[in-house]
């Protein structure tokens, strides 16, 4: 534990000015909102998307409030339907003119010991967290390829504990695992059609959901291990997926970027 504050939020700087994103899982208060708040601080036009309709709805209203209807659209999504996926980017260029950067954020945990975890709860959380990943991947990809000249971004969500063990995490971790192969192997490939691949790999990142979905005890035992002693604000890792998204990280693809401060 230290003494140091809290980090001052940071103002945006026009990084992405010009520039069309979609942000998958963007209607919450985590990693994805704070995002989708950070790229339009940052000058581009966002289309949310999101599983659950109604909160999409209304935290786009709220973005839509602050910087404007123009700056700001959603389609609903559910990264496990092929059909979805297609038509969220559809809508992207549909609206927006263009696409040009994706961040996947779309992810789904749980906690089940492996010897007592169901197929169901193993194949649920992969379809979600991997296969959702790879489904919007290659959707972007294919819209770079057919759009020549422009390049493109893909900014993916990854997890420390695609690296690190936790008791209860494994098919969590196998899908986060799985996000930084997938993020790797695309960057191979994207880089014919100008396109960088990229990920962040957060530890802690304090949201309400998250504060509902573990126990207080899970949380204050993963707390204790960061140096700062204490959460990352999620617009700490948005910040991070800007710097990725932008121009600042030109020579950067295929890599998977620790935003952490775990010791152990």
């Amino acid at each position: 534990m230290t003494d140091v504050e809290g980090p001052a939020y940071v103002p945006g700087h026009g990084l992405l000015s010009g520039r069309t994103a979609v942000v998958t899982a963007a209607a919450g208060t985590g990693i994805g909102g704070a995002t989708a708040r950070r790229f339009l601080e940052e000058g581009a036009r966002v289309l949310i998307s999101d599983a659950h309709p109604g909160r999409l709805k209304e935290h786009a209203a709220r973005l839509a409030g602050e910087f404007g209807p123009g700056r700001v659209s959603a389609t609903p999504c559910d990264v496990t339907d092929e059909e979805q996926v297609r038509a969220l980017f559809a809508a992207a260029e549909d609206i927006h003119g263009r696409l040009d950067v994706l961040v996947n954020n779309a992810g789904l945990g749980g906690t089940s010991d492996l010897v007592d975890m169901s197929d169901e709860q193993w194949s649920r959380v992969l379809d979600v967290t991997l296969n959702g990943t790879f489904r919007c991947t290659r959707a972007a990809l294919r819209h770079f390829r057919d759009h020549p000249g422009r390049g493109g971004v893909i900014v993916n969500n990854a997890s420390v504990t695609g690296w690190r063990a936790q008791a209860g995490q494994a098919h969590y971790a196998a899908a986060k695992a799985g996000v930084m192969a997938l993020t790797r192997c695309a960057a191979v490939e994207g880089a014919r059609f100008g396109v960088r691949v990229n990920a962040v790999s957060p530890s802690l990142a304090m949201h309400p959901h998250l504060a509902r979905a573990a126990s207080p005890e899970l949380l204050e035992q993963l707390t204790v291990r960061e140096a700062f002693g204490r959460s990352a604000e999620p617009w700490e890792v948005a910040n991070v997926i800007v710097f990725l998204a932008s121009g600042y990280s030109s020579y950067m693809t295929g890599e998977v970027v620790s935003v952490s401060s775990q010791h152990a």
